[in-house]
C-alpha cells in the first residue's frame, strides 16, 4: 500500500515537472500536501488556501516590453517562452486570453503569438490566395441577400 509520504511526493513531483520551483518552495509544498493528505485520511475537513489572490498581487514574471519578442512570446505569469500563448494560458494558468490581457493591461488588438509566427502564417495565407476565397464567399452572400 502506498504511504501518505509517497503520495505527497508524487503530487509535488508532478507539479514541479511543469513549474519551476526553488528548493524551499518544493519543501514547503511537500509539507503542505502531506498535511492535507494526512487530514483527509483521518476524515478531517481541510481548508485549502486560495492562490488566486497571490497571483493577482504579484508582479509579472517578465516586462510587457520583453514579453513580445520576434521569435517567441513570453508568458508574463511564469516567464516561459512560446510561439503562441493561448494553449499555455488555458492549460497551465486556467486563463482565457481576455483574462490575460485584462490582468496585464494588454490591448485587445495585440496578438498573443510571436511576430515571426504571425508573419509566416500571413505569408502562407497570401501564397494560398486565401483572400480570394473570402472575397468570393462575401460576394455570393451579398447576392443572396
Amino acid at each position: 500500500m502506498t504511504t501518505i509520504t509517497e503520495l505527497a511526493s508524487e503530487i509535488v513531483i508532478a507539479h514541479a515537472s511543469s513549474t519551476a520551483m526553488s528548493k524551499d518552495e518544493l519543501l514547503s509544498e511537500l509539507q503542505a500536501v502531506h498535511t492535507i493528505l494526512s487530514a483527509l485520511e483521518k476524515g478531517e475537513t481541510v481548508d485549502i488556501p486560495s492562490h488566486e489572490s497571490e497571483t493577482e498581487e504579484t508582479a509579472p514574471a517578465i516586462t510587457k516590453r520583453k514579453a513580445f519578442g520576434k521569435k517567441q512570446i513570453f508568458c508574463m505569469v511564469c516567464g516561459k517562452g512560446f510561439t503562441t500563448l493561448k494553449r499555455h494560458l488555458s492549460s497551465a494558468h486556467d486563463m482565457t486570453p481576455k483574462e490575460y490581457r485584462d490582468k496585464f493591461d494588454i490591448p485587445a488588438g495585440a496578438t498573443l503569438a510571436a511576430k515571426d509566427y504571425s508573419e509566416s502564417r500571413r505569408q502562407m495565407a497570401i501564397d494560398k490566395d486565401s483572400g480570394a476565397g473570402l472575397a468570393k464567399a462575401r460576394a455570393a452572400r451579398g447576392k443572396n441577400k
